[in-house]
């Protein structure tokens, strides 16, 4: 059982397995479905992948989103071995993320 109840729209979850060659298309497909983007990945926010996928999805679907591209990453500061599953983007704040893109 899922502790997120039931999305009231369509969602779709994309594992990119590689960055070259990007599957962009199965991304706009998506977007194109859902009218939303969230991009999840452990790099910084800054000058991280995650900004570069979300300028391609910008480009390539700006039409078709219904709200911004929201981005979880993990934090602009020196990666700390200690915490870091503090560091890295985890369910609550993933979650977080789903709930402000699914506001109407």
């Amino acid at each position: 059982m899922s502790p997120w109840p039931r999305p009231p729209r369509p969602a779709s979850i994309i594992d990119l397995r590689t960055l070259v060659p990007l599957d962009l298309e199965t991304i706009e497909a998506s977007v194109r479905k859902t009218g939303r983007c969230v991009i999840v990945h452990e790099a910084t926010r800054t000058s991280g992948f995650g900004a570069e996928l979300s300028a391609l999805v910008q480009e390539t679907c700006f039409y078709h989103l219904e709200t911004p591209i929201v981005r979880v990453t993990g934090w602009d500061t020196p990666y700390p071995h200690a915490q870091e599953w503090d560091y890295f983007p985890g369910p609550a704040r993933v979650g977080r993320a789903f709930l402000e893109v699914m506001e109407p």
